[in-house]
């Protein structure tokens, strides 16, 4: 039963080393983790606010941009043949936009492509030579078991050594 009940003593300094670890986390990194925090929220918010400004600007910009657009429709009316020459100005901006767009996804997506091919091959490599390493070593070990194969490598490789 001693076992299972634990000493007052050891109960004691076990309250005490607790205390005293408490008092040093209260003490010197209480602070500095809640200023942490702080920091952390402060970053999170600014950025939501960045965000939510980037948002009501986009908003406003559509909104300008259909304004333009409904003035283009009255003056195509009037205009005719200028705004046909507007529209294929800005279709031609556009589509080299989206060219130039569809040009950079597709070389990071061919970039991340090779790089996650090479990373696989260098594995890859790494796989092959480490099984390679395991097969000489079982294979060696095999072959050196007997004394007599033993000292007939030796013999072999004083040979070769001679003779280099």
């Amino acid at each position: 039963m001693e076992l299972v009940k634990p000493a007052f003593g050891l109960i004691f300094w076990m309250f005490v080393s607790f205390a005293l670890i408490l008092f040093l986390l209260k003490k010197f990194a209480w602070k500095p983790i809640l200023e942490m925090l702080d920091e952390r929220e402060k970053t999170i918010s600014d950025a939501l606010n960045s965000a939510q400004k980037a948002k009501e600007e986009m908003t406003a910009l559509r909104a300008g941009n259909e304004k333009l657009l409904q003035e283009a429709r009255n003056e195509r009316d009037n205009l005719l043949k200028e705004a046909r020459e507007a529209k294929e100005m800005i279709i031609n901006e556009a589509k080299t936009k989206a060219t130039e767009a569809s040009d950079k996804i597709l070389a990071s997506a061919r970039e991340n492509i090779s790089n996650e091919k090479m990373a696989a091959i260098t594995e890859l490599k790494n796989y092959v030579a480490t099984l390679s390493i395991e097969i000489a070593e079982k294979v060696l070990k095999q072959e050196l078991a007997d004394p007599n194969k033993q000292k007939e490598l030796v013999q072999t490789l004083l040979k070769d050594t001679k003779m280099n």
